[in-house]
């Protein structure tokens, strides 16, 4: 079963899917955080412009601060494959994926994955992993996720996923020098139940 807590209630977080694990970050994470979020392929459709090595050590710090936190309500998590193709792969880090709680019982998911690993359903089944943690541990209600209008390859992973197109959030963020529509999509509990069952 996807999104299955695999650690205690207590201490960092680890979740199984199909293919990969998420797990919070580590300090030791900094080269593959930098490998990610400093490349333009990647950050190209993210909310945030490609950021360098004292970025990503600020980033990094940041995220390993805020999982810390009690309560929880940003769960930034990196993906590593479940089972590497290399020695070298493994534990890995080759992503990220997100849920930031918001409002009541709600939340937002993004997710990224460094250039060299897309293609190999690391994003689909980080995404389908947090989704389960979301609507089973955490009982959320509503999940929402806001994709560029021209990421084909995003608008085909979440509404392969079950969301349901909303709408257009105009000049959503203000990216690569200039402002950017996000189309917005959300999944509620009872379909992603549905979904799985």
């Amino acid at each position: 079963m996807t999104g299955r807590r695999t650690d205690s209630t207590s201490g960092p977080l680890t979740l199984s899917g199909r293919v990969v694990r998420l797990r919070d970050f580590r300090p030791d994470d900094l080269d593959a955080v930098r490998g990610i979020v400093g490349d333009d392929r990647v950050t190209y459709f993210l909310s945030f412009n490609s950021r360098g090595t004292e970025q990503a050590r600020a980033m990094l710090h940041d995220l390993i601060e805020r999982a810390a936190r009690q309560p929880r309500t940003d769960y930034y998590l990196a993906i590593t494959p479940l089972e590497p193709v290399t020695p070298a792969e493994t534990d890995r880090v080759v992503g990220f994926a997100r849920l930031l709680l918001s409002g009541q019982r709600a939340a937002r998911l993004g997710y990224a994955v460094a250039h060299d690993y897309q293609g190999r359903g690391y994003a689909g089944d980080a995404a389908r992993t947090l989704l389960d943690f979301a609507f089973g541990a955490l009982q959320l209600h509503r999940v929402t996720g806001a994709v560029a209008p021209d990421n084909t390859a995003g608008i085909t992973s979440v509404e392969r996923l079950g969301f349901t197109r909303e709408g257009v959030l105009r000049d959503h963020v203000h990216t690569n020098g200039a402002w950017r529509d996000s189309i917005l999509y959300s999944i509620l509990a009872h379909e992603w139940n549905a979904e799985r069952d």
